[in-house]
């Protein structure tokens, strides 16, 4: 049964007696009936009733019109009129105070009920789109991206707090005016517009797009931004769009960090460029009949990787595994290095160490790439003749596959202190007789289709 508190407002004590009378009945809780509108006010300020019944006609200096209009402003309540009159001026000033409901006496019981029931609900629904509605102009006030909505036809309908701040205008100048008057968005990629967005989410239907560019606000600045626009359903589920919300996100502090990153990249790239080049200087100095030689290998090694179509990333991960990869020669005494005849077996034994040598003094810097590694193979052969750990085939890296290619036909092709140079036609006849039994063939085609091509070491 429904408690519902309901408060009276008639002048004509029988009337009110009989309604209060009816309403028990069917199970309403009522308030002490009151006749004039004075009374009206203080009543529903002190009891708060869920709805009241008020008669247009009342003694006093407030009528029932001007009693639910001061009842309005203070809160809410819905209110349903009951009157013999239904004059054209009276129901005119009774629509501005938005009633639930008119009731001409006299009335059914049925009647009575039925208006009260639809007022309630009516005033219940009311009262959740209201709070619905507060939650969300709360969400897109406090929301710390522009917000700007608009028709079918481009005009503006909404703006948050933050489209304001962004576009620098107010929101009483924003709306109504057509979107491209208050929102200037620039630059988008692939030929893109803000116009072309919103024709596409509402032709399309597309849930949401997303698009970058550069607002220009009306106080002169130029703001990097994410843009995404979706579509607003229309209220007849017939698939129609009334709209389109656009959310407009500041990207100043994400391109400011994108450049600080890309900025602290390149400066640890050339720091790692010139600790490479550090390191290669040191090797030299303790070799000086190869000198340039590391610097040569990663020439032709980088050439190779190039054209086998290895990621920029791996091209130059090869490129400073080659420039370090001898630099375990540090450890070998200089009377060795700059021996001007043929080394021993043990001599010979010492300066194969330098692979893992070199292995050592580079595995515990962090390189974005196995460089230990590769130095530590480059000395490999495929059919694992090779040392210091006789790899064979796919064991060996791929990087260290191409410079061991590398390695020998530069190292063929110049001076040594115990030999002259063979010659570049020497080093190419090496790889091509041995591809595929010590040298990967992919890699050893590649290199000789450089050299067929022109390719030449600088001096």
């Amino acid at each position: 049964m429904d408690k519902s508190r309901v408060l009276i407002v008639e002048d004509e004590t029988i009337v009110a007696m009989d309604i209060e009378r009816r309403l028990k009945f069917m199970g309403y809780e009522v308030l002490h009936p009151v006749t004039t509108g004075e009374d009206a006010v203080l009543r529903a300020a002190e009891q708060s009733p869920d709805i009241i019944l008020m008669d247009i006609m009342l003694d006093g200096e407030l009528d029932g019109i001007d009693a639910a209009a001061v009842i309005r402003s203070q809160q809410s309540v819905p209110v349903i009129y009951l009157t013999a009159y239904a004059d054209e001026e009276t129901l005119k000033r009774a629509q501005v105070t938005e009633p639930f409901g008119y009731i001409i006496k006299p009335f059914e019981d049925r009647e009575l009920k039925t208006c009260i029931q639809m007022a309630l609900y009516k005033h219940r629904m009311d009262e959740r789109i209201l709070e619905n509605e507060r939650w969300l102009a709360t969400t897109l006030r406090s929301i710390g991206d522009a917000v700007v909505s608009t028709d079918r036809a481009g005009v503006v309908r909404y703006v948050n707090p933050m489209a304001e701040k962004l576009a620098a205008v107010q929101s009483r100048d924003a709306v109504g005016k057509a979107l491209h008057d208050v929102v200037s968005i620039e630059e988008m990629s692939d030929d893109c517009s803000l116009e072309k967005m919103m024709a596409g989410v509402l032709s399309n239907g597309d849930g949401c797009r997303k698009e970058t560019g550069v607002l220009h606000s009306r106080d002169g600045r130029s703001i990097p931004v994410e843009v995404s626009a979706s579509s607003i359903q229309g209220t007849l589920g017939d698939g129609t769009r009334a709209g389109v919300v656009l959310v407009i996100h500041d990207m100043t502090e994400f391109v400011r960090a994108d450049r600080a990153l890309r900025k602290s990249v390149q400066d640890l790239r050339r720091t790692l460029e010139e600790t490479v080049g550090a390191l290669t200087l040191t090797t030299e100095k303790r070799d000086p009949y190869t000198a340039g030689h590391q610097q040569r290998v990663a020439m032709l090694a980088s050439a190779i990787a190039e054209t086998m179509d290895l990621t920029e990333e791996q091209v130059e991960g090869i490129r400073v595994s080659s420039l370090l990869h001898d630099i375990g020669k540090i450890y070998i005494p200089a009377e060795i290095l700059s021996k001007p005849t043929m080394l021993t077996d043990i001599e010979m034994g010492m300066m194969k160490t330098h692979s893992e040598v070199g292995h050592e003094i580079l595995k515990n810097i962090s390189f974005p790439w196995p460089v230990s590694d590769i130095v530590l193979q480059h000395h490999e052969r495929l059919d694992g003749s090779g040392y210091p750990m006789g790899l064979s085939g796919e064991n060996i890296l791929r990087e260290a596959r191409i410079i061991m290619v590398a390695d020998v036909v530069e190292a063929m092709s110049s001076h040594r202190p115990y030999r002259a140079a063979l010659g570049l036609d020497r080093a190419l006849e090496e790889i091509a007789k041995n591809k595929g039994v010590r040298y990967d063939p992919l890699v050893v085609e590649h290199c000789l289709d450089l050299f067929r091509s022109g390719f030449r070491f600088e001096a």
